[in-house]
């Protein structure tokens, strides 16, 4: 199914004046700047909900992490070079984070037969917080801790402001941003169909 029409029939586009308003506080934002040239690889849902689809030389450089999960697992960049990562900014106490965690896990169990890799970051949690969300929640890729990592945070600091949570970005196979997500995930479909574009993409 094409990303645009599947988008576009996730939720309504509101009235032109409010769109504009609302690409008008991100004015600094090249991923809005894109839209607002027409790019048409953007998408603001009525409910707030914003989807932008990066094209392949519109990207930027490689996100280049490394983090620890509440296991104690490492996890950087090079571990899942050559994959499709999704990653999610969250937090336990956000609501919406824990309303669009069963959505995230369907999209996850969707793709787990691909060479997709699903990360949370958690941005305020320790590692015993974090674990109790996943079992309450029935969530089990892990997360890597953001709370006490500043390295972390600032390899993602050029990707997604990371106060606009939640927020899920799809890396492309080179680790690029090649999909944001901000706001609730309405839809795992509108996640999974933004992994197999990537997971299609030759480079």
């Amino acid at each position: 199914m094409n990303t645009r029409t599947l988008l576009t029939r996730a939720a309504s586009v509101t009235a032109a004046a409010v769109l504009a308003l609302t690409l008008g506080a991100c004015s600094s934002d090249p991923l809005a700047d894109q839209y607002r040239e027409g790019s048409n690889k953007g998408f603001i849902g009525a409910d707030g909900l914003q989807v932008v689809e990066i094209a392949e030389q519109d990207r930027t450089d490689p996100v280049v992490f490394s983090g620890v999960t509440e296991t104690g697992e490492t996890v950087t960049s090079d571990d899942v070079a050559g994959e499709v990562v999704v990653v999610n900014f969250w937090y336990a106490a956000c609501g919406p984070c824990i309303v669009e965690a069963p959505r995230l896990e369907e999209a996850y169990q969707a793709v787990a037969d691909e060479p997709v890799r699903f990360l949370g970051v958690n941005t305020y949690d320790q590692a015993a917080t974090v674990a109790a969300f996943g079992r309450d929640n029935g969530v089990t890729y892990p997360s890597l801790l953001a709370v006490d990592d500043s390295e972390l945070k600032l390899a993602f600091l050029t990707a997604t402001p990371l106060s606009a949570t939640p927020t899920t970005l799809v890396l492309d196979k080179q680790s690029r941003v090649a999909a944001r997500i901000v706001g609730e995930l309405s839809e795992p479909s509108i996640l999974t169909t933004l992994v197999r574009d990537a997971l299609a993409e030759s480079s």
